[in-house]
């Protein structure tokens, strides 16, 4: 797992090892590029990018894929971040 920075990227780490104990996890916090933009609440945690690797995923489509990991973060998506880019794959995908 890659380092993170930030309460809320450690707490979207934690949720997903939770989850999927993931292959390869990497929480990357995109808010300070989207500065002045719509939805930045000058909190510095706005907007994220997570990659994901898990065998939770084989066989699933990148739609559920993308509902699984949004399930498994509760109200973080949508409610306390802006924008959540999720990028999930099946081990050897």
């Amino acid at each position: 797992m890659e380092a993170m920075t930030g309460t809320l990227a450690a707490e979207i780490e934690r949720l997903l090892v939770a989850a999927f104990a993931p292959t390869h996890l990497a929480v990357i916090n995109d808010s300070a590029r989207h500065s002045g933009h719509a939805g930045d609440d000058g909190s510095g945690e706005s907007h994220f990018t997570v990659e994901i690797e898990s065998a939770a995923f084989a066989g699933v489509s990148r739609l559920e894929r993308q509902r699984m990991v949004n399930r498994a973060l509760g109200d973080i998506p949508g409610q306390r971040v802006h924008a959540l880019a999720v990028k999930a794959k099946a081990p050897g995908e």
